[in-house]
Formats: C-alpha cells, sequence, structure tokens
C-alpha cells in the first residue's frame, strides 16, 4: 500500500496535496494489471475512469479503417491519461494499448468527481496538468503540419536529452515502429532519416541507445527541418 502511495505523491496532477488527501485517493484506487499487447480501453468506449502508469509502458493512439495507426502519446511510470474523456463525461476518443507488462492503478469516475468536489485545490492540480497536455498536443500538430520528418526526429531527440537529463546520450523506451508512428511516418523512412543522420555526423546509433554528436546541428535541423 505504501508504493500506491509513493507512485501517487510523485504525480505532478497531486504535488501539493496533503497526506490525507492522498489517502483518500488511494482508497479509491483499482489496481489492474495488462499483459504487452493488451488493450486497455478502445477508441468509444465508456469514459468511466482514468489511469495512472504504476510500471510499464501505455501507448494512446487512433487506428485508421485501413489499420494505419498514429500513436499520441507514450505513458511511463508516475503518467496519467485518459482524464479527458472522464472529466468531460464523455466515450473515451482514442485505444491505448499496453505496449509491455503494465501495472496500472484505475481512477473511477465517480468516486474521483466527488473527491474534487470536496477538494478544489485537486481540481485546479488537475487543471494544470491537462493545461500542460494541450500544449503537448499544440507542438505536436505543429511538428506533424509544419516541419518534415527530419526536423520532427531532431526535435523528438532533443526533447529525450532534455527529458532524460543523461547529457548527450538518450535511451529509447519504445520500438522504432512506435517511435515512426508517433512522429507521423512509415518505419522505412524514419530508418533511412537515421542513416542520414548518422552519416552527417549529429547522432551515433546503436540499437535503441542514441549519442548526440552535435546538439547545435540537431537544434538548427528541428528549426529547419531539412536535412
Amino acid at each position: 500500500m505504501n508504493k500506491k502511495f509513493n507512485i501517487l505523491s510523485s504525480i505532478p496532477s497531486f504535488s501539493g496535496l496533503s497526506e490525507t488527501q492522498l489517502e483518500e485517493i488511494k482508497q479509491i484506487i483499482v489496481n489492474r494489471h495488462y499483459n504487452k499487447g493488451e488493450i486497455i480501453f478502445s477508441d468509444g468506449d465508456d469514459g468511466n475512469g482514468f489511469y495512472i502508469v504504476a510500471k510499464g509502458r501505455v501507448k494512446v493512439f487512433k487506428a485508421s479503417p485501413e489499420g494505419k495507426e498514429h500513436i499520441f502519446h507514450i505513458v511511463g511510470p508516475g503518467e496519467t491519461f485518459g482524464q479527458v474523456a472522464v472529466y468531460a463525461g464523455r466515450s473515451f476518443p482514442a485505444n491505448s494499448e499496453a505496449i509491455t507488462n503494465s501495472h496500472l492503478l484505475f481512477i473511477p469516475r465517480t468516486a474521483f468527481v466527488e473527491l474534487i468536489g470536496n477538494n478544489p485545490s485537486l481540481a485546479m492540480s488537475m487543471l494544470a496538468v491537462l493545461s500542460m497536455r494541450l500544449r503537448e498536443f499544440t507542438v505536436q500538430i505543429e511538428n506533424l503540419s509544419l516541419k518534415e520528418v527530419p526536423g520532427r526526429l531532431a526535435s523528438y531527440l532533443i526533447y529525450l536529452a532534455d527529458e532524460q537529463k543523461t547529457g548527450d546520450h538518450i535511451s529509447l523506451s519504445i520500438s522504432k515502429g512506435q517511435l515512426a508512428s508517433l512522429l507521423g511516418t512509415i518505419p522505412e523512412t524514419l530508418s533511412r532519416i537515421f542513416a542520414k543522420m548518422s552519416s552527417q555526423n549529429l547522432i551515433e546509433v546503436s540499437g535503441r541507445e542514441i549519442e548526440l554528436l552535435d546538439r547545435i546541428g540537431l537544434e538548427n535541423l528541428a528549426k529547419h527541418g531539412k536535412l
């Protein structure tokens, strides 16, 4: 049970809450476990609650009738997903799938809405997180509509380096196929761009490990979008 409490207290949505408030949230949590490849919810399902990743990784995506998918988010430990449908009282607008064996904490909508009514500070914290998620969507749409694929990849690699705080060395937590979907391209195109960026000494790739060799060059590529 202490593990649940530690996970909750580390989530930005719940930062600033008292131990009593965190305890109230902990009481309504339902543990759910999913195997790799298992669907968590589908586009159109009732938004009856949202999720926190305790362990593993989850992708949130849309799929076309032809089966082509576009990934919106890759969600890891300590991150939440599915909140928007819960607050709007509507169905989920996308699909989610476990991309590794995952342990999720499910928070039912009805019980959580009641908690928010009693804790205005919790509502404000969640609003801040939703605003941040909206900004991420805005940046993603800008990247997909205004930048060519090399610029999108350079932007993502710089983002990962800043997020992982490991200097110029980053580790991909997803497959290159999933990364291609996240960037709105196909694996073959992504592989060619990786190869060209390597040949121009911008990066060095070894499996999922990537070394950023020329940070300024990558920043210019992210800005202008072309190799």
